[in-house]
């Protein structure tokens, strides 16, 4: 369709043996597709929590120092020895970055599905998308309509399909109702607005008056503050009047995933008839899905036997759920794009933006509310 320069600018992460990581550029060959394969300019992808896990994993971003190689930025960070060792399976591979984007197919392999995607916007997952150019199978890729603007699509996988398989899972394992923790964020938002039009009680539990209030203000019935003193008193109300037995838990470390479980016992064996000595007979279901605290998971077993705590990725459970259901959460981000799964992005930066040691401080620090956006060709 256009000329394309010979190399690709591509974001790396690296961690070294001595105890270093190292995040940089490096311009490589353009890849050539093949024939079941298409490629794509990026252009818009998000920074994730799941990308920042990768991008900087156990380093101390306290320690950061900036430096350029052959005119691009290098960051490099200190690895505190428990890291080092939770990071051994990564010394000397330099990965690159990035989940999910959107942009345009410029070239096509010889299949009729690759043939078919050439000239179109299409949001893509699969990783290596923190780079200006993207090459991957043509099934990694999701048509967007005409006229998409890419800022819309860049985030069509990663949190829109997350809290549709929330909603599945709820369906397929029994329960009626949900509780999600860190409510307020992207992917908390449009679980709000998917279990409103669905029709599903939805118990959101935020850390903030702020936070509550946004969420009321697109139209969530139950909101808890985590911070209130009565916390575990107005999560247990809310679990009685939903009766909601499945949670999804993005802190992941701390005491919140248990109190989430023994507050569901609290609202089932108030439900109760008769005693047991063994708790209540009401399966309760918590899943991790992030981990905005990297801490230890506490449990205070207070909730019976009846429980479940796991974890939670969104490739596996597509998988497990096969092509039907996938292809119909699929279908339903690209009808709602614009209104249940539009992300709202508070920063937009270049691709060597995104390693100037500000902005690093600034997206790693996981706000509520602040989210940014990478433009790789500006």
């Amino acid at each position: 369709m256009t000329d394309l320069p010979d190399t690709n600018l591509t974001m790396l992460t690296l961690v070294k043996p001595e105890g270093e990581l190292e995040v940089f550029f490096e311009r490589r060959p353009m890849p050539e597709p093949a024939p079941h394969e298409v490629l794509v300019k990026i252009l818009a992808t998000p920074i994730n929590p799941s990308d920042l896990g990768l991008l900087f994993g156990a380093a101390d971003m306290a320690s950061a120092r900036a430096s350029e190689r052959d005119g691009l930025p290098v960051v490099t960070a200190d690895i505190p020895a428990p890291g080092m060792r939770a990071m051994a399976p990564r010394v000397g591979q330099a990965l690159p970055i990035g989940n999910e984007g959107c942009g345009l197919v410029v070239k096509a392999g010889a299949s009729p599905e690759a043939q078919a995607l050439l000239g179109k916007t299409v949001a893509v997952l699969g990783g290596e998308i923190y780079a200006e150019y993207r090459c991957l199978p043509a099934q990694m890729c999701m048509e967007l309509p005409e006229g998409t603007d890419p800022k819309d699509g860049a985030s069509c996988f990663v949190n829109p399909l997350t809290s549709l398989a929330f909603t599945e899972t709820m369906r397929m394992e029994g329960h009626s109702a949900l509780v999600h923790t860190a409510a307020a964020s992207n992917l908390g938002q449009m679980l709000v607005k998917i279990c409103a039009k669905d029709g599903i009680p939805l118990v959101n539990i935020v850390r903030s008056a702020a936070q509550a209030e946004l969420l009321k203000g697109i139209g969530a019935k139950y909101v808890v503050n985590s911070s209130d003193e009565d916390f575990l008193d107005k999560l247990t109300a809310a679990l009685v009047e939903t009766g909601a037995t499945c949670g999804f838990d993005a802190i992941g470390g701390g005491k919140l995933a248990g109190q989430i479980l023994a507050c569901m016992e609290a609202a089932a064996v108030k439900r109760m008839t008769t005693y047991s000595r063994y708790g209540s007979d009401t399966f309760k279901q918590v899943y991790i899905y992030g981990a905005l605290d990297v801490g230890p998971t506490v449990l205070n077993r207070s909730f019976g036997f009846s429980w479940s705590l796991s974890g939670f990725l969104l490739t596996p459970f597509m998988q497990k759920a096969g092509a039907d259901v996938v292809g119909r959460m699929r279908a339903r981000v690209v009808a709602e794009l614009t209104t249940t799964f539009k992300s709202h992005y508070s920063h937009e930066i270049s691709l060597t933006d995104a390693l100037s040691l500000d902005t690093i401080a600034n997206y790693n620090a996981k706000r509520t509310g602040e989210k940014y956006l990478i433009r790789p060709h500006g």
